[in-house]
Parts: C-alpha cells; sequence; structure tokens
C-alpha cells in the first residue's frame, strides 16, 4: 500500500507541471466545446476523457461537443462550402469553455515557423476575448500541447529531432498562454516521460497519433489539470484497505460501513463518493506512472487462501490471500461497467452530433444531387441528427448516479482452489 502511495505522489508531483490558474477551468453545468487537430478529433472517437468529465458532477453535468478536424493547424481549418462558421456552432452550444489542441502540424514547420506559430497562438486567443457565446460570459480557453513523438523503429525516423521541435512548439504556446493568463495543459513533457517508459503498451499507432491505450492515459492527465482545483478529485481513483485481523477499515473515494468478518471471508458495504475509474483498454501490465490509477482494493492479514470479490452478487475478481494483501485493481464491478456504458452513450451522442455539423457526402450539399430525393432530405436529416444529439445529451446529464453497493471477499474452499494453493506455498 505504501508503494502505491509513493507512486500516486511521484505521478502528482510530475502532472503538476502545466499552466492553470487558482480557479479550475471547467466547472459544474459548463458547456465545452474542443476544436483542433486529430488529436481532438479522435478524442470524440474514444471518449474517455469527456465521460470523466460528465462523471465528475452527478448533480450538473457538463455537456461536450467535439469539433475537431483530422488535420487542422490554426491557419488552415478549411470546411467545405456551406459548411456553418464555427462562431455559429459554438454559439448553438451556448459555449463556456473551448479547449483547443494545436501545435502538431504547425511543429512540421521547424524553429524557423516558431515565431509564426507563437502568433498564430497570440492571434486564436484574441479571436475569442470577450465573445459571449453562452449569451452571459466571456468564453473561457484552455490550450493543449501536442504530444511527444513515440519511437517505434523505422515507422519513425528522425525520432529525437521530431520531438526537439514538438518541444519547442509547445514551450511556445505555454509562454504564450501564460502571457495572456490562459490555462495551458502540457502532455507533451507528460507523454514524452510515459513512452521513455519500458513497461507497458506503446500509446500511438504510427508515432504521432495516439491509440485507444494512449487516449485512456492521456485523457487522466488532462481531467487532472481540468478540475484541479476540485476536492472531489483527491477521492479518485477508488482506494479500499482492510485490516483483516481487527476489522479497521481506510477508504478514499468510497465510504465502507458495516464491515462483518465471518468463517470463509469478510463483507462490508461501499458508498460510492467518486466515480468508477474507467478500466484501461488493455491486458498488458502498466507502468508504475498509470498503475495507480485503477480502482483497488487491499486486504491484508486474509488466512491463506483464494478468494473471489463479489459486487452486489456479482463476481468481479480473484486472487490469493497474498495478491489481495499487495492490493488488487478492481476494474469489473457493476459501477465499472455503467462507466464503460456511460462512455459507449458518449460515443454514440458524438456520432450523432459528428452526422449533424461534420456532413461529409458534399455532392448532396452543394453538388449534383442536391435536387435529388436524397439530397431534398438531408436537411430534415441534418435537424433529426441533432435532435438526437442533444436527446442522447440529455439523458447523459440524467442518468448519472452514484450507489451504495454489498461487497463480499470470500475463501474459495473448493479442492481445486486448495491444491492450487499448496503447490504455491
Amino acid at each position: 500500500m505504501r508503494s502505491i502511495c509513493y507512486t500516486a505522489a511521484l505521478l502528482s508531483c510530475w502532472l503538476s507541471v502545466s499552466h492553470v490558474p487558482a480557479q479550475a477551468p471547467i466547472r459544474p453545468g459548463d458547456h465545452v466545446a474542443i476544436v483542433g487537430n486529430t488529436f481532438a478529433d479522435q478524442l470524440r472517437i474514444h471518449g474517455y476523457l469527456e465521460t470523466m468529465l460528465v462523471q465528475h458532477w452527478p448533480e450538473d453535468p457538463v455537456s461536450i461537443r467535439n469539433l475537431g478536424w483530422g488535420g487542422d493547424m490554426l491557419t488552415a481549418r478549411d470546411r467545405p462550402t456551406g459548411f456553418p462558421s464555427e462562431e455559429q456552432t459554438l454559439t448553438d452550444h451556448r459555449t463556456d469553455v473551448i479547449i483547443a489542441c494545436f501545435g502538431m502540424g504547425e511543429s512540421f514547420g521547424g524553429e524557423s515557423r516558431l515565431s509564426d506559430f507563437r502568433a498564430s497562438v497570440q492571434a486564436f486567443i484574441e479571436s475569442h476575448a470577450g465573445k459571449q457565446y453562452n449569451g452571459q460570459t466571456d468564453v473561457r480557453l484552455v490550450l493543449i500541447s501536442p504530444i511527444a513523438y513515440e519511437q517505434l523503429g523505422e515507422l519513425t525516423p528522425h525520432h529525437q529531432r521530431r520531438n526537439h521541435e514538438l518541444a519547442m512548439y509547445s514551450r511556445a504556446m505555454e509562454e504564450v498562454a501564460r502571457a495572456q493568463n490562459v490555462p495551458f495543459i502540457d502532455i507533451n513533457e507528460q507523454t514524452r516521460y510515459l513512452m521513455d517508459e519500458p513497461q507497458g503498451p506503446n500509446l500511438t499507432t504510427n508515432g504521432i497519433h495516439l491509440n485507444r491505450y494512449g487516449y485512456w492515459a492521456t485523457s487522466h492527465f488532462i481531467f487532472r489539470e481540468l478540475i484541479a482545483d476540485d476536492k472531489e478529485f483527491s477521492e479518485r481513483p477508488w482506494r479500499i484497505f482492510i485490516d483483516a485481523s481487527d476489522s479497521s477499515v481506510s477508504s478514499s473515494g468510497v465510504k465502507v460501513s458495516h464491515l462483518s468478518d465471518f468463517e470463509t471471508g469478510l463483507t462490508f458495504r461501499v458508498a460510492e463518493v467518486a466515480a468508477a475509474t474507467l478500466p484501461p483498454p488493455t491486458h498488458d501490465e502498466l507502468p508504475p506512472q498509470l498503475a495507480h490509477l485503477r480502482d483497488s482494493l487491499t486486504v491484508v492479514n486474509l488466512p491463506p487462501g483464494i478468494y473471489s470479490l463479489k459486487v452486489d452478487d456479482e463476481l468481479v475478481v480473484t486472487a490469493s490471500h497474498r495478491q489481495w494483501a499487495e492490493g488488487v485493481a478492481v476494474d469489473g464491478s457493476p459501477a465499472h461497467k455503467i462507466a464503460e456504458a456511460i462512455r459507449s452513450e458518449v460515443n454514440e451522442k458524438n456520432l450523432q452530433f459528428t452526422y449533424s455539423w461534420k456532413t461529409l457526402n458534399q455532392v448532396h450539399i452543394v453538388g449534383e444531387r442536391k435536387k435529388s430525393p436524397s439530397g431534398k432530405q438531408l436537411p430534415a436529416e441534418v435537424i433529426e441528427f441533432n435532435r438526437l444529439a442533444n436527446e442522447r445529451d440529455a439523458r447523459l446529464r440524467s442518468g448519472i448516479q452514484r450507489t451504495t453497493r454489498e461487497w463480499s471477499l470470500t475463501l474459495d474452499t473448493s479442492e481445486q482452489k486448495t491444491n492450487e494453493i499448496k503447490a504455491n506455498q
């Protein structure tokens, strides 16, 4: 348990390098828009960051629209003919906060274009200054750096040069953000540190595009910074520690009560204070910087044996008394399955919004099929897709609950398990 806490403390220090003002950038009930490049665009496909934010304030969840577009740069954001302006989309969403992800495409300009990039970041900030997309208050901005360049052998040539360029562009963005008192989140340094760790899966598919695991990992970093001053963040992830010898309990993220021991195990009640942490999308062992992010249960001084954890009578995980003493990740409880269901709902909402906002078949909009039956139906279809997105958004905002569940840790007394114990002793 001490090693878990120590790792968590190290990671907390590691993640504190970003520039965040005294008040957290995201607040309860905010309407958030995400803009930017491929990194931003694919945040909506995986849904980890949005799910964390949506679950964080169940009484007043945020509402998010992802306007990311693959390949976007600050000065190159071309759209098809007749595409709605970004200002109109931001106004339609009554946007309180814009999260902007740029710098990857610009970094290919190298050191010679660095001053141009600074000017572009400054111009972007100024373009939104004083705008009240929600009709009441000035929009707030958050800038996110590009990720680092992961070394994948022949697939990623010029690895050192590219990371040097990406670091320069990240620092330039941070300097402009600081001067304008705009929150800045540095995922360049964080991902580079993680990419250098030999343990754990790769974060990207090609060096610059994150895979599903990469989005799971970076979403934790960004989430932390977006709610940095919120007291509830100290309650994440879930930590439960039980000493079976004297029935003492400590916990974080949940409240444990009604602990009872019996001949073959323990039962206790768990009230969910914070949302369950989304399980990592990998079966590989996580690097030490991320392993502590998983919810866990530690039970020391259990009699020798194999013990099964059930939550509301549903089997979650089985481990030996030694493993329980070291701490076992709890990723498959009913609460975790609900979190994954929320992520699926988030992804479906994003898909419906994308269909309404980013109509891909231009031939039906301004081309030769504009007057065809399918072309004539397109406006109504766009309206319907938007209605479905808003409907799912409302469902998300009303469907997040935390509850109290019955947990039990029971000794497996079967002959097979007994033989396994003897074999391991």
